[in-house]
């Protein structure tokens, strides 16, 4: 699996959008800094999708995080493939029996397929919208990950990386 986190917040970045020919579109913006953090691990290979919304990015987030991913995976093992942030190094980090790290290339996030589904949120739970409170961020957070969680088909084309899945199916 391929795990990352994403910041998901009241600041937007407006985009490009269709408007009637002649006309310019009204796209609302504001710019307060308020945060959630979306951290998530999927499986090219079949789809499968883990997530947990956070309230932060730091080792005891991260500990949390590895400790659902065992409970939810009881049986398997898993390789988590992962950049090479600072909680993901820390000598606090504590690692369940049946997870082993192993960090990606430094700065090299077009390796990890899961930034793939970041974009594929941003996009159809958050262009061009503004949210009057953080619950609603984590409402729509919530809503958009659930419904793409429930597509395993639709998770696995996103993720796809024929050099990826050639390389995990020696």
């Amino acid at each position: 699996m391929f795990q990352d986190e994403a910041g998901f917040g009241r600041i937007n970045k407006p985009k490009k959008c269709w408007c009637k020919k002649g006309t310019r579109p009204v796209v609302p913006c504001h710019h307060i800094r308020e945060y959630r953090y979306l951290y998530g691990a999927v499986s090219p290979l079949d789809g499968e999708l883990f997530t947990l919304v956070m309230t932060g990015t730091d080792t005891a987030h991260m500990n949390v995080f590895l400790d659902q991913l065992s409970l939810a995976y009881p049986n398997d093992y898993i390789l988590l493939l992962l950049d090479n942030a600072a909680w993901h190094r820390s000598g606090t980090l504590v690692i369940p029996e049946n997870i082993e790290l192993f960090p990606l290339l430094p700065y090299t996030p077009e390796l990890n397929p899961i930034e793939q589904i970041w974009e594929e949120i941003r996009e159809k739970g958050f262009r061009n919208e503004v949210f009057d409170s953080l619950r609603r961020v984590v409402d729509r957070l919530c809503m958009v990950t659930v419904n793409l969680m429930d597509d395993v088909e639709r998770v696995a084309s996103i993720t796809h990386r024929s050099w990826l899945i050639d390389a995990l199916m020696f």
